[in-house]
């Protein structure tokens, strides 16, 4: 493959900016006693929020990839914390649901707000069409990335 084509440009990039985002989370998880794997638990939470899908402590163990110990131990320090909280399910009072709280979302909000603003304005100034083929190509990325960690 070659290092300096169009292509791996691309990859370096996209490398770039995940790493700057990675080093950003972390910056935000330094700032609150948080550990990393507490701010992407958070993220998840809060997409699952956004998209409808009822977060359990399963499934959030899951996106994660931890075990059931460990994720209770996760789930309890961000309760404990105030980030999190557990209510049960009123479709089913055995299954627990968990949603993050709004002083934790304000928080985020605070910190990532500014960079989340410069990277919309940077996308305003991209035509639709433009828009679409990067969303297209991210979602291609997300989905390589999710079966290679799949494999």
């Amino acid at each position: 493959m070659d290092d300096q084509s169009p292509v791996m440009g691309l990859v370096h990039s996209l490398r770039a900016v995940t790493v700057e985002f990675d080093l950003l989370g972390a910056e935000f998880a330094a700032r609150h006693g948080l550990h990393p794997t507490d701010v992407r638990a958070l993220i998840h939470l809060l997409d699952a929020a956004r998209a409808g899908t009822r977060a359990t402590p399963g499934w959030l163990g899951e996106q994660l990839r931890l075990n059931s110990s460990g994720t209770t131990a996760l789930v309890d320090r961000l309760e404990r914390l105030g980030w999190v909280r557990r209510s049960r399910d009123t479709a089913d009072r055995r299954r627990v649901l968990l949603e993050v709280e709004e002083e934790a979302a304000r928080l985020g909000w605070a910190f990532f707000g500014p960079v989340i603003g410069e990277v919309v304005a940077a996308a305003e100034g991209f035509e639709a069409g433009e828009l679409e083929t990067v969303r297209r190509f991210l979602a291609s990325v997300l989905e390589s990335t999710r079966r290679a960690r799949s494999a």
